[in-house]
């Protein structure tokens, strides 16, 4: 059986890529599947397969990927512990848990994955995490927005602190 595979980060539009799903034992490259089951976590799907070959059955577990291109253009894959770790350094001195960091970085994640493409660059990171960080802890959010939004004057702090007691309102 072949196993068809969604639009990829290098450029392959909207075609499907057919790639044959080999048998681990006797690698032939006909197998088909027999179950199919979202895994535990949610963002996999385990799958029974069993060779049309030698009839031996083994399990695959299939993920999405998702990467990010950084400024200068290595491609590297998404990673929540480098958003939480990135937000927990605007978090320093905050009463913000390692939880509700962890619980950001996969907001994020899921936000950016619902754009649809498998491939965002920093930048899109840093705006997705934004509207996330701004409802955790105000202060953190200032914090981040000034290094990521590279604010040059005070007038840049007072625009954002304007923007916050607005949105409160």
């Amino acid at each position: 059986m072949l196993h068809k595979r969604g639009p990829t980060a290098y450029g392959f539009s909207n075609e499907q890529l057919e790639v044959p799903v080999r048998c681990i034992f006797c690698y032939h490259d006909d197998t088909r599947v027999v179950d199919t089951r979202v895994a535990d976590d949610g963002a996999s799907i385990r799958r029974r397969r069993e060779c049309t070959a030698c009839k031996r059955r083994f399990t695959t577990l299939e993920t999405s990927s998702f990467s990010v291109e950084k400024r200068s253009g290595v491609v590297e894959a998404f990673s929540r512990e480098k958003v939480a770790a990135g937000v927990k350094k605007a978090c320093q001195g905050r009463p913000v848990s390692e939880h509700a960091l962890a619980l950001l970085a996969q907001q994020v994640e899921e936000s950016l994955r619902a754009n649809g493409r498998s491939v965002v660059s920093t930048d899109e990171v840093g705006r997705a995490i934004l509207p996330f960080l701004r409802d955790l802890d105000e202060i953190a959010y200032l914090r981040f927005a000034s290094v990521y939004s590279s604010f040059q004057s005070l007038d840049d702090f007072e625009a954002a602190i304007s923007e916050l007691r607005s949105a409160q309102a």
